[in-house]
């Protein structure tokens, strides 16, 4: 088989990939099936769960925050920060999370489209 660009020929490699991907992602989309009994996971993983969505969380709500394009802030006149601390003080307090959205709202955009922050 020969590499052509624009005729559509897919050589052997590409071919042996694409099926060897194909079964590996069966196998591991049906691993819990195959088995006869159940799996269950070991305590220390149970315990590590708990942290995950705290992590995935901070891992995606905190570069939001502290960066622009890539580079971390260089001025407080930012409104992220500031609506950031009211929403996390009010989470504190009350414990609420739809309030701590307005909280850090209720500052964020008086900051942002009133002085350009």
């Amino acid at each position: 088989m020969g590499r052509e660009v624009n005729g559509g020929v897919t050589d052997g490699w590409t071919l042996l990939i694409i099926l060897g991907l194909a079964g590996i992602s069966v196998l591991t989309r049906c691993f819990f099936f195959i088995l006869d009994r159940p799996w269950g996971l070991p305590p220390w993983a149970h315990r590590a769960l708990h942290y995950a969505p705290v992590a995935a969380l901070a891992a995606v709500v905190i570069p939001e925050i502290v960066m622009t394009q890539g580079h971390f802030i260089a001025t407080w006149q930012d409104a992220r920060l500031y609506a950031a601390a009211v929403g996390a003080l009010y989470y504190f307090k009350r414990r609420g999370v739809l309030g701590t959205i307005v909280a850090g709202m209720a500052v964020y955009l008086p900051l942002h489209l009133g002085l350009g922050w």
